[in-house]
């Protein structure tokens, strides 16, 4: 049996399960504050980057790992391992899985590159995926295969609570930053081919997430949604306020919890809450 390692980014937070797999290996996210460059979840967490965006004010932007920084671990793990198999987040929104892919080719054993066009929580379940089809068996090319088909039907929105930091990011324009602060929006934000999509923009947070769990409530009634993850920024309360009614709605979804970290907190905001799932069938 092929000795597999297993790398990803920053961008999810990795579980429990995961956490003791001496076979998975986490490359940090570059957070840059002020020209000086942090690695996310070594250097600085989410709690430290939102109390210094609320305080400080700071303009922060991200950046991806290198290829160098991606190459220094493949070659430690090209000791140790027959392959290496490495899921990130979309490609769409960061130049991470072009640098995992350049830096696999400097080496002596394959790497694969999964690209999942998603971000944080739903990521890893990706990664849990694509692992349980190779321990099922399948090749490289059928487990990818399958994992594509199975990340392709997930559905993603996000609440974005306040516009201040989209628009320090510069990822919201002036006129959207100035018309939505008047108008008081809580712009609900979809993550669809690995793009972030305005899906809507209700006029305050009851009517967002009332919105969210209607999306959720026609899925679990048309397909098979078996497992969700409320996504937060530094919301924990509300977060699990939302576990909690998703419970009494539907108790026989499995409901994750889990932290946006500080690479995608610098672009959303402490205040951004929402729902992921997949549609199986």
């Amino acid at each position: 049996m092929e000795r597999i390692a297993w790398v990803t980014d920053s961008t999810g937070t990795l579980d429990e399960v995961l956490s003791m797999n001496q076979h998975v290996y986490v490359v940090p996210m570059v957070v840059i504050i002020g020209g000086m460059e942090y690695e996310d979840g070594v250097d600085i967490l989410p709690e430290e980057l939102y109390r210094r965006m609320r305080e400080e004010k700071i303009n922060a932007t991200t950046s991806q790992p290198s290829v160098g920084r991606f190459h220094a671990l493949y070659k430690q793990l090209e000791q140790d391992y027959d392959r290496i198999i490495a899921v990130h987040l979309s490609s769409e929104l960061s130049g991470t899985v072009s640098a995992s892919k350049q830096a696999g080719h400097l080496i002596k054993i394959p790497v694969d590159v999964f690209d999942t066009l998603l971000i944080s929580f739903p990521m890893i379940l990706i990664l849990k995926r694509l692992m349980q089809y190779m321990d099922e068996g399948n090749s490289i090319e059928e487990a990818f295969r399958k994992t594509r088909l199975y990340a392709d039907n997930h559905e993603t929105y996000v609440v974005i609570g306040s516009l201040d930091q989209l628009h320090r990011s510069g990822r919201l324009t002036n006129t959207q930053y100035i018309l939505g602060s008047l108008l008081s929006f809580k712009p609900i934000i979809s993550v669809e081919k690995g793009l972030l999509q305005t899906k809507s923009k209700p006029r305050n947070l009851k009517k967002a997430q009332n919105q969210i769990f209607t999306d959720f409530r026609r899925s679990i009634e048309t397909g098979k949604v078996t497992e969700c993850t409320i996504l937060y920024g530094a919301v924990l309360k509300e977060a699990l306020k939302w576990k909690k009614r998703i419970s009494v709605e539907f108790p026989q979804v499995i409901t994750h919890i889990s932290s946006l970290g500080s690479a995608i907190g610098v672009h959303t905001g402490e205040q951004t809450i929402g729902i992921s799932w997949f549609n199986e069938d």
